[in-house]
């Protein structure tokens, strides 16, 4: 364990943003050619072997799926050279496929990794989400409470009315509901198309341009952002939603015995974690790939939670001089 904790402190930092950095200089090269599928293969090509060069014997807990449903980086599937700790990888080469395919912003590479049975395993199912950035009182937000005791908890905490608070949902038909519930309140909301990692980090000091994150998402998108919130700080509940009961019955077998239970951000991400995110699209974040004459210009951030060190990298890519070019 020790092993571990000194290798993503202080090794794995600068080896992880390549990595997110190459994925996202793949999938940028498809930005806006309304083609999701082959924008995903190549951040997912490009991921794959950025983690296989890595000294770490990793598995994927959090991926593009699977076995079953994804050939790449599927949930199980192990990565790195074989030669290092025993890490947990949570990923997505590409967050925000549909972002990234019509050109919209706050498209993301990801990755984030912790000790082994750091991340919740499950399935590549959906997740009810509530949360918030740091600052705040602890156990603030409950997934049980209404939408209308929530916000008005929030606006004391923050000693605003609620009519000034900013929340962000997830443009779907299933939050008709929460919407209206949360418009009966006269709080905003900023309805986003995509993006659930960058919605929750918008809560935070990084961002802060909303003020709490409501509805349900993606699990493996949870997982990713609930790692973000380890390190910045915040506060997440989630609770895992299944479409049907072939999903219940995969949860089954991969360890979940409680199908309705909340879990709170230590369970969804605990022990020692680092995660990094590399722009592809423009965001209020991280801005995204930018040509150069020869080569590409990228904007990362790496955060540890063993230490809060958060950093923001901005590097520049000189194809003429890489051994082999990779992406944009």
């Amino acid at each position: 364990m020790a092993d571990a904790i000194i290798s993503l402190d202080r090794n794995l930092a600068l080896d992880a943003v390549r990595v997110t950095e190459a994925a996202a200089r793949a999938a940028a090269r498809l930005i806006g050619r309304g083609d999701e599928m082959a924008a995903d293969q190549a951040a997912v090509d490009a991921m794959r072997r950025g983690l296989n060069a890595l000294d770490i014997a990793g598995t994927v807990v959090i991926g593009e799926g699977e076995r079953d449903e994804a050939p790449m980086l599927y949930i199980g599937e192990t990565v790195g050279t074989g030669e290092g700790p025993s890490l947990d990888v949570a990923l997505d080469p590409l967050e925000g496929t549909t972002i990234c395919a019509t050109g919209g912003p706050n498209a993301l590479a990801v990755l984030a990794m912790a000790e082994k049975g750091g991340f919740l395993a499950a399935p590549d199912t959906y997740m009810d989400k509530i949360a918030v950035g740091d600052g705040l009182p602890d156990e603030l937000v409950d997934l049980d409470d209404p939408p209308a005791t929530t916000l008005a908890k929030l606006a004391k905490a923050k000693a605003c009315d609620v009519n000034e608070l900013t929340v962000l949902i997830l443009d779907r038909p299933r939050h008709e509901e929460l919407i209206a519930k949360v418009r009966e309140t006269q709080a905003r909301i900023q309805l986003i198309r995509d993006g659930d990692v960058a919605g929750v980090i918008a809560t935070t000091r990084l961002n802060r341009t909303v003020d709490i994150y409501m509805g349900i998402g993606g699990a493996p998108e949870g997982v990713l952002a609930a790692a973000a919130l380890r390190c910045i700080g915040g506060q997440m509940m989630g609770r895992l939603v299944f479409r049907n009961d072939d999903e219940k019955r995969r949860a089954r077998a991969m360890g979940v015995t409680d199908l309705g239970r909340k879990y709170t951000l230590h369970e969804l991400a605990g022990g020692n974690v680092m995660f990094c995110a590399t722009g592809v699209t423009d965001g209020a974040m991280l801005r995204g790939v930018s040509r150069l004459p020869n080569g590409a210009r990228t904007s990362s951030v790496v955060m540890r939670s063993q230490t809060g060190t958060v950093r923001m990298i901005e590097a520049e890519h000189d194809f003429s001089r890489a051994p082999a070019r990779v992406g944009m």
